[in-house]
């Protein structure tokens, strides 16, 4: 027999992304998921593949150092049954001189670029072809992968969808901001596999990095070092907390993960500014996304940021309510982070599942800034010894906030009621643009059993008290309409929940405070005054918010913590009450003309209106979609937008992709910054 000479071959790219959910990536290379078969074509020249006659075999490598041993590289013989448990290949069908096989990786293979070679034997004589490079992901849809996940609605939200919803604002105004996560755009995973590649622990050991890729836990935790740049480890984010954003973009401004990576590319891995908490996540996100691992953003509302690990934030304020001393500990009004869904074949069993990282820089991890995977179970449970980083995250949701009323005297005396922490915790449904509260994931109902016996096995005393029947009650309420730029009400509310009437003094005060805890100038201070209040009454008492007063003291995170202090005379009791309250940009207005369809001319109409009574300078409207927009639209308005009028334009999009699309817009100006809108269009597919 001649010699067998390979021709052509084909890796069917097309075809294989769409059996391997991979297409959305453009078809330049073959994406695949590991686990599950795909089809290529060998075409030889003058004769045919001959069975018994030819030998065929394949080798597979991954990383700069491919060895049998780290599982990088693999040598494998096409034969009629495969094994699962290692790289395979299997004749589909042979028609004259061309030959499909069906080539399979073990669900547990590291993952990554691939490149792979054709050995041809002939009468021991041989030919070895390289015919070409392929990328390896992780297969949710593959039970045996350690990110399988069952619910095909879930994978489609979870892995497949491209856009989403961060929750923002305060617990007592939950909003949300749409995010394009755009994990199948063009480059991102280029620049995905690059960010494993530049981590400091691939540089110390490239084999060793290299052969752990198979294991999500171990790419998680790469992932959430690599998002922040605090370790000088060429990380994409520099995380930005001052509101001086004068020499990058403002964290408010970012509508997509898409243009902070392809930033971080184009300056040579340099950190794109500025980050905070959801962009950090929203990245993260999009990374873990990207290589098949199911992910999604998570919120927590008053997140403490407890740094001496003894579980309880202490604040001082004096008899006005204005903070007294600085403190380390910070309570952030929410703090966004990332679950992703593994196995932890790690730990003891029942730990599998969702599991939290958290990219944004806050305290260090085995020596570096990052966070997780730790498992949600383990937060709940308490379980503190449990890898990685179980009691940052416990006391993130369950630490107590104490306040002391720093008297005249000096005295010190201890608020009765203390703030909750860990509130609504919240993520995007599955499907659906509503909220999910998933706050049952981390922690047992309040003063449950379970609550009391997590907290004793955690060392930690509860030290604030619920809400008491009896005595007199305070909470700060809000008028309608806190919208930026008009005045606005917060009341002291008091309740007295005893027979006799009661003597007490009222005392209010607002400062702007951003999004971290860190307070700013005061912006409205009430005097205090005495009220009698009869039994089982309710007594309101107003502090007005002017807009002249907040205008140039609000940071770009719009809000305002106001704090109420209530003294009841007959007992000597303080109670102390605080709210932050989002002060809310105007609505943009979103329409969509004519029928959408896939790669017809589609035109949007974009406006908001100037609430404001001052004129808006340097306006511009970012606009983006995965599936609607090459990249980002950017309109700058050549003329300041007056009071009361009205910004408006239109834009034409030419959608790619059919189905269910989120066009998203932000609006920046020198008044009003990181203005939200989106809209979802259904595109119909292109008739064939």
């Amino acid at each position: 027999f001649a010699d067998l000479v390979l021709e052509t071959w084909d890796l069917h790219c097309d075809r294989n992304g769409r059996e391997h959910r991979t297409a959305e990536m453009g078809c330049k290379q073959l994406v695949v998921r590991r686990g599950q078969p795909f089809t290529i074509t060998l075409r030889f020249s003058g004769r045919g593949y001959e069975e018994g006659v030819d030998k065929l075999s394949f080798n597979v490598e991954t990383g700069p150092c491919p060895s049998e041993t780290s599982g990088t590289s693999s040598h494998f013989v096409m034969t009629d049954c495969p094994e699962e448990s290692c790289w395979s290949a299997v004749i589909q069908q042979q028609d004259g001189e061309s030959l499909s096989v069906s080539l399979c990786s073990p669900p547990n293979a590291r993952i990554g670029r691939y490149s792979i070679t054709l050995e041809t034997c002939t009468d021991y004589q041989g030919s070895s072809y390289q015919i070409g490079d392929f990328i390896l992901l992780f297969n949710p849809w593959h039970p045996e992968d350690t990110v399988f996940m069952r619910d095909e609605n879930e994978r489609h939200e979870y892995v497949l969808s491209q856009n989403g919803l961060i929750y923002q604002g305060t617990c007592d105004y939950i909003f949300s901001i749409p995010w394009n996560f755009g994990q199948f755009e063009d480059d991102i995973l280029a620049i995905c596999l690059n960010m494993l590649d530049i981590n400091p622990k691939h540089l110390r050991d490239q084999n060793r990095d290299c052969s752990r890729r198979n294991d999500p836990v171990y790419i998680g935790r790469v992932v959430s070092a690599m998002v922040n740049c605090n370790d000088e480890d060429r990380g994409v984010l520099f995380g930005r907390w001052d509101n001086r954003y004068e020499d990058g973009m403002s964290p408010m401004a970012w509508i997509g993960s898409v243009d902070i990576l392809k930033r971080w590319k184009k300056f040579g891995c340099q950190p794109v500014k500025y980050g905070q908490c959801w962009v950090f996540a929203a990245v993260a996100c999009t990374v873990m996304r990207c290589l098949g691992i199911p992910s999604r953003v998570v919120t927590n509302y008053n997140s403490a940021h407890d740094t001496n690990a003894n579980l309880t934030i202490d604040r001082y304020v004096n008899e006005k309510g204005q903070q007294e001393r600085y403190s380390w500990d910070k309570i952030w009004n929410f703090h966004c982070w990332v679950e992703s869904w593994m196995a932890r074949p790690d730990l003891a069993a029942g730990y599998d599942g969702w599991q939290v990282l958290d990219p944004t820089p806050q305290e260090k991890s085995e020596g570096v800034y990052c966070c997780g995977p730790a498992p949600v179970k383990a937060i709940k449970e308490g379980d503190m010894l449990l890898k990685y980083d179980i009691p940052f995250i416990f006391a993130e949701v369950n630490a107590d906030v104490v306040y002391w009323v720093v008297q005249g005297d000096g005295m010190q005396k201890q608020s009765i009621r203390s703030s909750d922490v860990g509130k609504y915790i919240s993520t995007k449904s599955v499907g659906r643009d509503s909220r999910e509260d998933i706050t049952h994931n981390y922690k047992y109902p309040e003063g449950s059993e379970e609550e009391r016996a997590v907290f004793e096995k955690a060392e930690h005393q509860k030290k604030s008290v619920g809400e008491e029947d009896e005595g007199l009650h305070l909470r700060i309420k809000v008028s309608e309409g806190a919208n930026k730029g008009s005045d606005f009400d917060v009341f002291a509310v008091v309740n007295n929940n005893t027979d006799e009437e009661r003597v007490c003094r009222v005392t209010m005060c607002a400062r702007a405070t951003s999004h971290n805890g860190t307070l700013g100038p005061q912006c409205g201070l009430m005097d205090p005054v005495d009220i009698d209040i009869e039994p089982r009454a309710e007594k309101r008492v107003p502090l007005r918010i002017l807009y002249e007063e907040y205008r140039d003291k609000l940071t770009q995170d719009n809000l305002i913590k106001v704090v109420a202090l209530l003294k009841d005379h007959q007992t000597g009791d303080v109670i102390v009450s605080v709210r932050d309250i989002y002060v809310e940009n105007p609505p943009i207005k979103i329409r969509i003309l004519g029928e959408p369809m896939q790669n017809r001319k589609l035109v949007a109409e974009i406006s908001l209106v100037n609430p404001l009574a001052v004129p808006l300078n340097g306006c511009v409207f970012v606009v983006e979609g995965t599936g609607l927009t090459e990249g980002q639209l950017v309109k700058e308005l050549e003329e300041p937008v007056e009071p009361q009028a009205e910004a408006k334009f239109r834009m034409d999009l030419l959608p790619r992709l059919s189905g269910l699309q989120k066009l998203m817009v932000d609006f920046e100006s020198d008044q009003l910054t990181g203005v939200k809108g989106y809209r979802n269009v259904i595109i119909a597919p292109q008739p064939m």
